[in-house]
């Protein structure tokens, strides 16, 4: 998505409420403007010069002050008209100048802060400022001649009288729309601010939105992982046990009587796995002192004695010094030998072999599992178990193998790295 520049931006325009806060404020300062009329014809201070009939008079006044009704809706519009009226009032000697001035003062000011489109407001507000220097040359250049010659008879300073008012007069129409146009910019520039602030407010809500989609849906793909890690291990392990308890319950009681005690004893290892994984998943709540650390390494020799009970030939070998590894990574490898062995007793035809190895090696810890069955049909890379030990191995910055061996038999390597704040191997 591109932003617009500063220039490229448009203000939208005035609310209902500031329309009508508009109107009554252009007809409060045409009132006002009648009024001020009133006071200087009262007080005979014309100030420009003989000044026309009434009437016109009156309408010079309006002319100039009632345009602001519609300052925010139309700003180039009402600027030009008030300025023009403006300059053609004083060419009348019209001698109402105070709310006058102010009316003008207002328009550049809307002008700069509501202008819709930035260029045309900037040209058209230095057009109004030159114009409005122009017909003050003009003003000095056909007044001068007329200054009678007493004006200036108690003037005491080293700067010639004419020439002192004259750039008095400059400065102060310098101040005058110096002040318009840069309150103009401020408060366009404000305005541009708290557009973007509302932007960029309305982007953080949807990114956070969008956060929140992403982490319900990495909570379900982890609940998903954890209960597949949890229950394929041990169902498998109790189908296998069941399967033989089927087979050899008629002619060896016993046999069968031991392999019902291995699925009860894995029903209850599953069910209390499952108990610790909600008593993780329910946030904020307090989980029952029942709830066991989570399964690690040192429970890798009891996924192998599983599979010595479903009839494997089941080995464990530890290489290397151990060390004590950080709790998720311990967790993660026991959870890829757990799917291993999962994956050899559900899908591995004619397995009789087991061999798991753990490996401490130099800054890393590395897990072997590998048998000598055939896959009931082909590997699925998007399978479940598969995905979910590559998410374990990647989240911890390892490295992944699964596929069949060259002799036969199916092998899955996983290598973690060991952090650094753990010791090293003698």
């Amino acid at each position: 998505m591109t932003t617009p520049t500063s220039d490229d931006w448009r203000r939208p325009g005035p609310t209902p409420e500031q329309r009508r806060l508009d109107l009554y404020g252009g007809l409060a300062v045409t009132v006002l403007a009648l009024f001020s009329l009133t006071l200087t014809r009262s007080t005979g201070a014309f100030l420009l010069g003989p000044p026309p009939s009434g009437p016109e008079q009156i309408f010079w006044t309006v002319a100039v002050t009632l345009p602001l009704v519609w300052r925010r809706r139309f700003p180039a519009t009402t600027t030009l008209v008030i300025a023009a009226t403006f300059i053609a009032a004083q060419a009348r000697s019209a001698p109402e100048t105070q709310l006058s001035g102010w009316a003008l003062f207002a328009a550049i000011y809307t002008l700069g802060a509501w202008g819709p489109d930035r260029r045309l407001s900037r040209r058209l507000r230095i057009g109004v400022i030159a114009t409005m220097f122009a017909w003050l040359g003009v003003y000095y250049a056909v007044t001068v001649g007329s200054i009678p010659p007493d004006a200036f008879e108690r003037a005491v300073g080293p700067v010639p009288p004419v020439l002192a008012a004259m750039v008095s007069g400059v400065l102060v129409n310098v101040l005058y729309f110096g002040f318009a146009y840069f309150f103009g910019e401020t408060a366009w520039l404000a305005a541009h601010r708290q557009h973007e602030l509302a932007e960029r407010a309305e982007e953080l809500r949807r990114s956070q939105a969008e956060a929140r989609g992403r982490a319900v849906m990495g909570e379900r793909v982890r609940i998903a992982r954890e209960l597949h890690d949890v229950v394929a291990h041990h169902v498998s392990v109790m189908g296998v046990q069941a399967s033989a308890c089927r087979r050899v319950l008629d002619r060896d009681p016993d046999k069968a009587r031991t392999a019902l005690t291995a699925i009860e004893q894995t029903a209850r290892t599953a069910v209390d796995e499952l108990r610790r994984m909600l008593g993780v998943l329910r946030a904020g709540e307090a989980v029952p002192d029942r709830v066991g650390p989570p399964a690690g390494v040192d429970g890798i020799e009891a996924v192998v004695e599983r599979a010595r009970d479903a009839g494997l030939r089941a080995t464990l070998g530890v290489y290397g010094d151990p060390v004590p590894l950080p709790e998720s990574v311990s967790q993660a490898v026991y959870r890829v030998v757990q799917e291993a062995v999962t994956n050899v007793l559900r899908h591995a035809t004619g397995a009789g072999v087991l061999d798991v190895r753990l490996r401490y090696l130099a800054r890393e810890v590395e897990v072997d599992v590998t048998d000598d069955g055939r896959p009931t049909r082909p590997a699925n890379p998007d399978g479940l178990g598969l995905v979910g030990m590559r998410e374990r191995v990647t989240t911890h910055d390892g490295t992944l193998e699964a596929g069949p061996r060259g002799g036969g038999g199916w092998r899955v390597r996983a290598r973690f790295p060991v952090p650094a704040a753990v010791p090293e191997p003698a």
